[in-house]
């Protein structure tokens, strides 16, 4: 299983960007994918996922009504539409995959990462 995500950047506080993150190597829509940050001295931390079944969406209350995660079957591809952006979501993104996950989506365990793609907002 190997991801790749990418759309990492620049930009200003308030303006959007989108992440995408292409997976291979495995039956997508049989995966929850999710998406992780690592802040500067922090620890890696629970953004948003998508479920295999249902894609049922979860998502952390720091970002619950300006990111968007989404999935693209046909693609192989899970997105990240975040909006609003705020100083505080400077940090690394990291997609992460589990085949058929039956624990709880936010748990930082899951078996498949991709690398990290870094988001920089400034004031």
């Amino acid at each position: 299983v190997q991801l790749q995500a990418s759309g990492g950047g620049l930009v200003q506080a308030g303006d959007s960007l989108s992440l995408s993150c292409a997976a291979s190597g495995l039956v997508f829509n049989e995966y929850t994918l999710a998406w992780f940050r690592q802040a500067p001295g922090r620890e890696r931390e629970f953004v948003a996922a998508i479920t295999w079944y249902g894609s049922f969406t979860h998502y952390a209350d720091s970002v619950k009504g300006r990111f968007t995660v989404s999935r693209d079957n046909a693609k192989n591809t899970v997105y990240l539409r975040m909006n609003s952006l705020k100083l505080e979501d400077t940090a690394d993104y990291y997609c992460a995959a589990d085949f058929r996950r039956q624990r709880a989506p936010t748990r930082n365990d899951y078996p498949y990462w991709g690398q990290g793609t870094l988001v920089t907002v400034s004031s």
